[in-house]
């Protein structure tokens, strides 16, 4: 079955330009004007709109254990309200319990996800160290294309991990080849300011910003990147909050170290007054980790996208409902940790950074798939409209308003943080792997459909054992990069 998207504007991270895109059997087979369609091809209308990549979302948590809950988000209906917003992949987690087999882990969330109905890959935790752990990390880059590792600093007594794990994690990660993330917050610090919250009597919501102070992630940030730059191996700071964390990553850089940022759609227009709300359902429904923070990181957040010192936007997609979230109605550190996002990330991302003059549509294609692809390398299979890539592409309105509310969303979850918001600009047209899933509100998705994404490793810069000043290529390649662009 062909399509031909005809008459748009392509949006690619370099360059806009006017052209028609063919599609065929999964991929983007010519991009060109006046292109002609084969008999039977479906045409999709463009006039008028931009033609872009498929949002990437690089951080996701469909059907999570957690907290003694499990999100109510699978892979099916977390996918499938992805395309509604145009987000076309995902990178999803796999949190092996610590003394979990890595490999077992990861079997068991593939089995969750064979229901997913548009691309996903994993991030791999590492929640415990051991010769084990070394081996199935290899196990997995080399035969299950994982090259992203993934460190919690927090969540003590649970999946939280001690500098000597972020240690040998990151110096095997670096001879793999592959790239360490991680969830930058100080977890002792946490942990003894949330007892010191619930000793003063402060058991609502409100004492969850409080516990988890900017200084903490701060800190933490700082650390990991610390870690890292002691064995020269690339990091990634996921759902950056602060200014701190902000500034944390941009002074790395600017030292030539390489240390990458993501943020969170929510931390950039949401602001910590929700958890003040009188109605504690409200508020506790705003519980996630980091938590939202003062105005002024906002700004901050914004700079760093802008400025290129924060490449990548998600969501930290993670849907508990409000009886799961009542679970901490006289204590606030058992309100499971977690908001949605993923329906709406690409329209607030527009509508806030686009629309407001922030970005560019070029801007805008680079922070929602293009420099995801690049570093977790899968470009140029995703991120751009090219022939050869996946016809993973989203038609998109910018003219186009709607109302975000739990009412007409697509995702499995009874509130949303983007209540009563109107946007401007949305996906009019989403096609995954070459078939249009959602189209003028009609979402198509078949369960099943999505496939694993092989993220393969790049060649190790230089081995663990070796300073990052005297830098020196391996002799042995892991598997061959894709692309060797980094954004």
């Amino acid at each position: 079955m062909s399509i031909l998207v005809r008459g748009g504007t392509v949006v690619n991270a370099d360059r806009s330009f006017r052209a028609d895109v063919l599609c065929e059997d999964g991929r983007i087979v010519a991009v060109g004007e006046n292109l002609e369609a084969p008999a039977g091809a479906e045409i999709v209308d463009a006039g008028g709109m931009y033609v872009m990549p498929g949002g990437i979302d690089p951080h996701t948590h469909m059907e999570l254990p957690f907290m003694g809950t499990v999100a109510t988000e699978d892979f099916f209906t977390g996918t499938s309200a992805g395309v509604a917003g145009g987000t076309t992949m995902i990178i999803d987690f796999v949190i092996p319990n610590p003394q979990q087999s890595l490999l077992e882990a990861y079997r068991t969330t593939m089995g969750w996800a064979e229901k997913a109905a548009a691309d996903y890959s994993f991030h791999v935790a590492v929640t415990w160290w051991s010769d084990k752990v070394a081996e199935e990390m290899g196990v997995l880059t080399r035969d299950h294309g994982v090259n992203s590792f993934k460190h919690f600093m927090a969540y003590k007594g649970a999946i939280m991990v001690d500098d000597g794990v972020l240690l040998n994690s990151f110096g095997r990660a670096l001879d793999l080849g592959a790239l360490c993330t991680v969830h930058a917050e100080n977890g002792e610090a946490v942990f003894h300011l949330q007892k010191k919250m619930l000793e003063m009597g402060i058991t609502g919501p409100e004492g969850h910003p409080l516990s988890r102070p900017p200084q903490v992630e701060g800190e933490a940030a700082e650390r990991a990147i610390s870690i890292a730059g002691v064995l020269g191996a690339p990091v990634y700071i996921v759902h950056v909050s602060t200014e701190q964390a902000t500034e944390a990553i941009a002074r790395a850089r600017a030292s030539g170290q390489r240390v990458y940022g993501e943020v969170l759609a929510q931390h950039l227009v949401i602001d910590e007054s929700v958890y003040r709300n009188p109605d504690w359902a409200s508020a506790a429904a705003h519980v996630m980790s980091p938590p939202f923070r003062a105005k002024h990181h906002q700004d901050a957040l914004w700079a760093g996208l802008v400025s290129g010192q924060l490449q990548t936007t998600a969501t930290d997609h993670c849907c508990f409902c409000a009886p799961q979230k009542a679970a901490g109605k006289d204590n606030f550190t058992r309100i499971p940790n977690g908001t949605a996002g993923i329906e709406d990330r690409m329209s607030v991302l527009w509508h806030n950074g686009v629309g407001s003059g922030r970005l560019t549509p070029s801007e805008f294609v680079r922070i929602t798939s293009a420099n995801c692809a690049q570093i977790f390398n899968i470009y140029p299979r995703k991120g751009v409209i090219q022939p050869g890539a996946d016809a993973d592409i989203v038609v998109w309105d910018a003219e186009a308003t709607r109302t975000i509310s739990a009412k007409t969303h697509h995702q499995n979850v009874d509130f949303n943080v983007f209540e009563g918001m109107e946007v401007k600009g949305l996906a009019r047209h989403t096609l995954s792997r070459g078939k249009l899933v959602w189209t003028d509100g009609d979402l198509r998705t078949v369960r099943g459909a999505g496939r694993y994404v092989d993220r393969p490793c790049y060649p190790a810069p230089f081995k663990a054992i070796e300073r990052r000043n005297e830098l020196t290529r391996p002799t042995g390649v892991v598997r061959e990069p894709a692309v060797e662009v980094t954004p």
